[in-house]
């Protein structure tokens, strides 16, 4: 998806909050924004690039300013720890739920809700996700990805956030159970935003549940562009049988891929208007949206 009027407020607004997280200098946050309004697609004069993609130069900007690769580390490791807290609570409410299998759907997409780009303020992440289960959202995507999942030996998973994580690999528990494919959890090469590499991964234990690989992308995008991820990816995802898509990083950068050749079940938050006319669902909605050739 290619950036809307809306992206530009909510980008720079995202940028502002990220920057604050790293300096309570105001000449240094004043002279970063200076910077960071020099990007083309902020003032309204380059339309076709995805989030992700003025993202990555916002993200170059804030990686010089600071020197260093990897800015938001430690909101990463705080993150991955909250979540860590609350996974022995959240696991128990799967398994008591009527259909696990659905309610670990609904905790690792509400589990979107930790977000650089959406957050500036304190978050009751427990709160929010026992209350995510409980919002009615439409069956039939799920009967559709049930079934599917019934017919998959090999499935390949594009992680977004770190905290997050460890509700991705709650969902990859209930999966394992029941069904026993093949899984490949896909992380970011190269650190962008609060996004989880190998190493946040790791912390969490997903590489008890499947393989980690690293997408090849070596620049600070937040998402999956796949012309300049590995060929390995590439080749994965098209031999799969399955991939799950998580989060609008992921998804801005997917939705257009005219070859992507796979059979592919996105899960978001509705978090801004953009998705919200394109899904055709509420502000923060659970979304799962299948994408099967048949």
């Amino acid at each position: 998806m290619l950036i809307k009027p809306d992206c530009i407020s909510c980008i720079l607004k995202m940028a502002n909050t990220a920057i604050r997280k790293l300096t309570a200098d105001e000449v240094v946050i004043k002279d970063l924004t200076v910077q960071i309004l020099t990007i083309p697609s902020l003032r309204g004069l380059q339309w076709d690039l995805s989030s992700p993609e003025v993202i990555e130069l916002v993200m170059e900007k804030i990686i010089a300013a600071f020197k260093t690769p990897d800015p938001f580390r430690a909101l990463k490791l705080e993150q991955n720890r909250t979540a860590q807290s609350l996974y022995p609570t959240l696991k128990k409410l799967v398994q008591e739920a009527d259909d696990p299998l659905q309610a670990a759907v609904k905790m690792a997409i509400m589990g979107n809700v930790i977000d650089l780009m959406v957050s500036d303020h304190s978050l009751d992440v427990e709160k929010t996700l026992i209350q995510g289960l409980q919002r009615p959202w439409p069956e039939k995507p799920f009967v559709v990805f049930k079934k599917k999942l019934g017919q998959t030996r090999s499935l390949v998973y594009l992680g977004d956030n770190s905290g997050e994580i460890v509700f991705d690999k709650l969902l990859l528990e209930i999966i394992q159970e029941t069904y026993h494919p093949k899984v490949v959890f896909v992380v970011r090469s190269a650190p962008a935003l609060n996004d989880a590499t190998r190493s946040e991964a790791e912390m969490v234990g997903l590489n008890q549940v499947a393989a980690i690989m690293s997408n090849g992308l070596n620049a600070p995008v937040p998402g999956t562009i796949l012309s300049r991820c590995s060929r390995e990816l590439r080749e994965l995802i098209r031999e799969a049988d399955l991939v799950i898509s998580k989060g609008g990083g992921n998804f801005d950068t997917l939705e257009g891929e005219k070859d992507l050749g796979a059979d592919i079940s996105f899960m978001l938050l509705s978090k801004c208007i953009p998705y919200c006319q394109y899904f055709q669902t509420g502000m923060f909605q659970p979304i799962l949206a299948n994408l099967f050739a048949s």
